[in-house]
C-alpha cells in the first residue's frame, strides 16, 4: 500500500479511508473551513491550532493536490453522512435477475396463463426470464409438442426480444427473453 493513497478502499469494507489531524503527511495544506471556502495555504501545525480553537477534525480530501486540500469539519458527522449517501445509492440500484419459468409439453390452458403473466410481472421489473419445458419419460420422443408450447408462449407476450432461441439441452428445451421496452408488457 502506499503511503501517498488517502482514499484507498479497505478490501473488508467498501469504505473509504481519509487521513486526518496528525496523519496527514504534508507539512503544508491548502485549507478549507465547514462551507468550502478557502482559508488558504497554511502550515499543518496552524490548520492543527485552527481546528483545536473550533473544535473540529482536519481531514484531508484531495491528497495529490500540491499543496494537499484539508477540511475543516466535524469527522464522525462527515462520516454519517457519507453513509447516508451510500445507503440512498443502494435503494436506487436494481438487481437484474434472470428468474426462470418451467413449462410441460402438455400443460393446462389455466396453468399456461398463470405462467405469461408471471412471466410478464417478471419482464416488467427489468428481468430476464429463462422458459424452461422439461420432458419426462416417453414426451422425449414428441419434441414438436414441446417446441410448439415454448412458441406459443413467446408469442403471448409483447414487446420482448428473444435472446436465446429454443433449443433443446437434453430433457429440456430452453429459451432467454428479456424486455425490449423498459417498464413495459
Amino acid at each position: 500500500m502506499s503511503a501517498t493513497s488517502t482514499t484507498r478502499l479497505n478490501a473488508n469494507t467498501n469504505r473509504k479511508f481519509y487521513r486526518l489531524n496528525y496523519q496527514i503527511a504534508a507539512s503544508e495544506v491548502r485549507l478549507l473551513d465547514e462551507e468550502g471556502k478557502q482559508i488558504g495555504v497554511v502550515s499543518k501545525l496552524a490548520a492543527l491550532q485552527k481546528a483545536k480553537e473550533l473544535g473540529l477534525d482536519i481531514v484531508e480530501i484531495a491528497p495529490n493536490a500540491k499543496p494537499p486540500v484539508a477540511k475543516l469539519i466535524d469527522y464522525k458527522k462527515f462520516k454519517y453522512q457519507e453513509a447516508k449517501k451510500e445507503r440512498e445509492g443502494r435503494k436506487s440500484q436494481k438487481n437484474v435477475g434472470v428468474k426462470e419459468i418451467r413449462l410441460r409439453p402438455f400443460i393446462g390452458q389455466h396453468d399456461f396463463d398463470t405462467r405469461v403473466a408471471k412471466a410478464k410481472e417478471f419482464l416488467s421489473d427489468g428481468n430476464q426470464v429463462k422458459v424452461t419445458l422439461s420432458f419426462k419419460g416417453r414426451e422425449m420422443t414428441r419434441k414438436e409438442f414441446g417446441f410448439a408450447v415454448v412458441k406459443r408462449f413467446i408469442e403471448s407476450l409483447e414487446s420482448i426480444k428473444v435472446v436465446r432461441e429454443p433449443k433443446v439441452l437434453g430433457r429440456y428445451i430452453e429459451a432467454m427473453i428479456v424486455n425490449d421496452k423498459k417498464g413495459s408488457v
